[in-house]
């Protein structure tokens, strides 16, 4: 019988720094920014974090192909 290792890296927190977020994303850190249609969310003590939440709602709809980007929106719009 064949035996399988699978390595899960599961990430306890919901707000992740640039480079985190980058990471989940699979983007590199100084592409992510622009790439990524996620705001950030700046936190009492100043610091800008990405919601994971926020970043699967924006990974789905990229598998999906609704439009995310402001120059497809404009587009639309006409």
């Amino acid at each position: 019988m064949a035996a399988a290792t699978l390595n899960l890296r599961i990430s306890p927190r919901r707000m992740l720094s640039t480079r985190d977020a980058a990471e989940y994303c699979g983007l590199p850190v100084n592409r992510f920014p622009a790439a990524c249609g996620v705001m950030p969310v700046e936190m009492p003590n100043g610091a800008r974090l990405y919601d994971i939440r926020d970043l699967d709602a924006w990974l789905d709809s990229l598998k999906s192909g609704d439009p995310t980007g402001d120059d497809e929106l404009l587009g639309k719009l006409g």
